[in-house]
């Protein structure tokens, strides 16, 4: 039952077999792996003489490879004095995998092609296409459409989209030096970056959708991103099912406090049970002091900042910059969104829909 190949990932590593009646494959986090290691035995008695917890949790491995005659899996874990490796055989693995023919939930896309069209390209009406990319991927980027916010909301009013008012107004302008807008005290008017977030997590039923429309890019950075915080649930909810309950089920506080306007809301940050549909409320800027019960409160910072690190990481991003003319239009039920720090007189125009 030879080893045919393997695949390390963050957390884990997949361990391809050969042969009749055995799994085509197992996954076997590195920490159980480093703690099952032959090396930490005593010689004679070949019992444990390692203590789980006088490991690092977060120890991953030097170098990994398969022996010569494909039996067995060598890791170098790069932790001991001595040099010495240790040598999983696929015997062993085989009898004790907890996690054959897994199936893993992928993380979360990050192919901006999947998102990009060119308005000029689009050979049926552009609305219904970007709506069925909207729903398919969370997400559009429209190239090339024109500098016209207001016949952009004609089109989409007609395909069954409203706009939302809110406390800043009809249409936001998102510029430095914005005259046009009410409550402009908040990072979006500035030119400092904006990390990734939900909008309005802080009302119980947020916008559904936000169009950005580019007026004019800045001259250095101002660059966007977008991440599908539903798929990065999913993924959480496969690595780590403690964390992603807690996140679902744990309330926290929500509140945005500006001079002309304050608002507050508690609900947990992955809101599966929302009215109408799954809501992700994730804001760093807004989430407030919060009074989850003393013995979870460690936990639920664990929780977020696995599920934070996940959606930060740029390998999970759709990462682009829109130039004058283009648009984004995405889903803030469930996508992420951000913009590096930017300098010059970078101006987009926000719209806020919901769905007739």
């Amino acid at each position: 039952m030879p080893i045919t190949r393997f695949e390390p990932h963050d957390d884990f590593l997949r361990v391809h077999f050969a042969g009749d009646g055995v799994p085509r494959h197992s996954d076997f986090h590195w920490f159980w792996l480093r703690h099952n290691s032959e090396l930490d035995r005593h010689p004679l008695t070949r019992e444990r003489i390692v203590c789980s917890s006088e490991l690092p949790l977060g120890l991953r491995p030097r170098g990994v490879r398969v022996s010569e005659d494909a039996s067995a899996l060598d890791i170098d874990w790069g932790d001991r004095a001595d040099g010495q490796v240790s040598r999983y055989s696929a015997d062993w693995l085989l009898t004790n995998a907890y996690a054959a023919d897994r199936v893993a939930v992928p993380p979360p896309p990050s192919d901006s092609g999947l998102l990009t069209v060119e308005a000029a390209r689009v050979r049926e009406p552009l609305v219904p296409f970007a709506l069925k990319r909207l729903e398919a991927s969370g997400a559009v980027i429209v190239r090339g459409f024109g500098a016209d916010t207001e016949a952009l909301i004609d089109l989409f009013g007609g395909a069954g989209l409203s706009v939302i008012e809110t406390h800043f107004g009809r249409i936001e302008d998102l510029r430095t030096d914005n005259t046009t807008n009410r409550n402009t005290d908040q990072l979006g008017y500035t030119d400092s970056a904006v990390q990734l977030h939900t909008d309005q997590p802080f009302l119980e039923r947020p916008p559904r959708y936000q169009l950005l429309h580019c007026q004019r890019p800045a001259e250095t950075g101002g660059d966007n991103s977008v991440v599908d915080g539903l798929a990065a649930a999913r993924y959480l909810a496969d690595q780590d099912e403690q964390a992603f309950e807690l996140l679902r089920t744990v309330p926290v506080t929500f509140h945005r406090k500006q001079a002309a306007f304050e608002r507050v809301l508690v609900s947990p940050v992955l809101d599966f049970d929302a009215p109408g549909g799954f809501r992700i409320r994730y804001s760093y800027f807004t989430l407030a002091p919060h009074r989850v019960p003393f013995a979870r409160m460690e936990a639920w910072y664990r929780a977020y900042n696995r599920f934070a690190t996940l959606v930060r990481d740029e390998r999970h991003q759709f990462r682009f910059r829109l130039q004058t003319g283009d648009f984004l239009l995405y889903d803030n039920w469930r996508m992420l969104h951000a913009r590096t720090s930017f300098t010059g007189a970078r101006w987009l125009r926000g719209v806020y829909f919901d769905a007739r």
